[in-house]
């Protein structure tokens, strides 16, 4: 009943994440979208009021007709809308998440006993550990670099070896599914970080000398504009490298390969590099900046790259050798399920409410014992009860030959 509800919690939370995580995703692209579009207005009216930027755009049957203020408006008529809900609600479900996931069962999801034997209260501690020291680095990095001369760029490449380095140091510490989340996880936390310490305790200073009735100097209040700016740009970056991050932990042939923390890296900066194409774009077609092809190209290339390395090569004596798969007794199959899948999957656990401790219910769930087990190699996981590349064999050609029971 425990591994039961555990499920159904992991299912319900993981529901709630991407929701927010899309609502947050969402509303960060299209203001990015609307920054990249805004025209300075040549209307004295709009000019006098102290508008920057302004476009129009038709949706749903009406014609919208943003605004944007360099600092802030004399006067708010309406209600004024805030947006960090979306992103303090990513990131608590995500933790909790994570909690469920890979710090409750640290054992089955974190560990991988052939590159660190520690307990699991350690490999969770320094996972968290990982999150918060991602944020002080990146923070610092931005405070002391962010607004000298070329200092995004600077901020760039010295984030760039820090990823780099991250991405390594988890993959040497801890299960490889694992190490891919926490580095998604890391950069998420510091996108969700950049909103609660930064962009909208900016934000509130503003609001609060612009309607407190006294004087303020708008220059001074300008310094929130410029970091809130500055933060928010970092994150839409950072947001198809943590997409790619958390999606990839679902396949093996991904976070199981030799030099799989390269693999990693490579792609989530290809996805930086399309990221900066989509930005861009938008400032190619008003005529401000160059048109932005290079970036998605480099990005594809090293796409195509990852996916040609890791291409599938059989071995000319394995091509020789081939024969027809030949009928395996279950009785074979029934042997190797007992040493690595009982533990997860029988009377005392049934871990995603699977139990392969019958024939009848090993013929029910052949599919995906086949698929989790030969195709994907994703069970057991981490593979911790040691299953060989034979009983894999074996299950496959048990499946192929028509998966009998009896």
């Amino acid at each position: 009943m425990e591994a039961y509800l555990l499920e159904w919690a992991n299912l319900l939370l993981r529901w709630v994440h991407v929701i927010t995580a899309i609502a947050w995703i969402g509303s960060s692209f299209y203001f990015v979208f609307l920054d990249n579009n805004l025209q300075k207005p040549n209307s004295p009216d709009l000019l006098e009021k102290g508008v920057g930027g302004a476009m129009w755009a038709v949706h749903g049957g009406g014609f919208y007709n943003p605004q944007k203020y360099m600092v802030a408006p004399k006067i708010i008529h309406t209600k004024l809308h805030w947006f960090y809900w979306e992103s303090y609600s990513s990131w608590l479900s995500g933790f909790a998440l994570f909690t469920l996931m890979y710090l409750w069962n640290a054992g089955t999801f974190l560990i991988d006993k052939s590159l660190m034997d520690w307990t699991p209260v350690v490999a969770g501690s320094c996972a968290v550990g990982f999150l918060a020291a991602f944020w002080i680095v990146y923070d610092l990095v931005c405070r002391v670099f962010g607004f000298r001369q070329n200092g995004e760029l600077i901020v760039a490449g010295l984030m760039m070896v820090v990823i780099a380095f991250a991405s390594w140091l988890a993959n040497q510490l801890f299960a490889g599914r694992a190490a891919f989340l926490l580095v998604g996880a890391m950069i998420a936390t510091a996108m969700s970080a950049n909103v609660f310490f930064w962009i909208i305790p900016g934000q509130r200073k503003v609001v609060a000398a612009m309607t407190s009735g006294e004087k303020y100097d708008a220059n001074a209040l300008a310094i929130h504009g410029k970091r809130g700016k500055q933060r928010s740009v970092h994150n839409t970056y950072f947001t198809l490298p943590v997409i790619f991050a958390m999606l990839s932990n679902h396949y093996s042939f991904l976070y199981t390969h030799e030099q799989r923390w390269v693999l990693l890296f490579v792609m989530m900066f290809a996805g930086a590099l399309i990221r900066q194409f989509f930005v861009q774009r938008h400032g190619y077609h008003l005529g401000r900046a160059p048109n932005p092809w290079p970036f998605a190209a480099v990005g594809v290339v090293l796409i195509a790259g990852v996916i040609v390395a890791l291409r599938p090569v059989v071995p000319a004596q394995a091509v020789a050798s081939a024969a027809p798969a030949v009928a395996v007794d279950f009785a074979q199959v029934k042997t190797v399920l007992e040493q690595r899948c009982y533990s997860c999957h029988a009377t005392q656990v049934q871990m995603k409410n699977v139990r392969l401790d019958s024939p009848q219910l090993v013929k029910q769930h052949a599919q995906s014992v086949y698929q989790q087990v030969v195709v994907t190699k994703q069970m057991p996981m981490n593979n911790s009860t040691g299953i060989t590349d034979a009983e894999r064999s074996l299950i496959s050609r048990w499946f192929q030959s028509g998966a009998k029971v009896d």
